[in-house]
């Protein structure tokens, strides 16, 4: 990903809404599974990790990106966001070049 591709999605996940809270459970498979189909629908999503988790944001941002075959477009604070290319019928998001 280009730092002009990575700008614009972290443009469009400016007025998004975390959709996803990780607590102190952690990353679960169920939490992962979820994702992936959040990220299947909408190509870009935000997470955000609660005060009461203990891990690092970064490392939560790695694993769900490795588990999920995304990428993490950005981790600011305690807020993460990650994309997704959907599939080109359910494509939502174009990209710049």
């Amino acid at each position: 990903m280009t730092s002009k591709q990575r700008a614009y999605l972290k443009s469009l996940a400016m007025t998004m809404d975390p959709i996803f809270q990780i607590g102190k459970s952690s990353v679960t498979p169920e939490l992962t599974a979820a994702i992936l189909e959040a990220l299947t629908a909408r190509e870009l999503i935000k997470v955000s990790v609660l005060q009461n988790c203990a891990d690092d944001p970064r490392t939560i941002a790695e694993t769900i990106a490795e588990r999920t075959h995304s990428q993490v477009v950005q981790v600011i604070g305690k807020k993460i966001v990650l994309y997704k290319e959907g599939k080109d019928d359910k494509k939502r998001i174009e990209l710049p070049r």
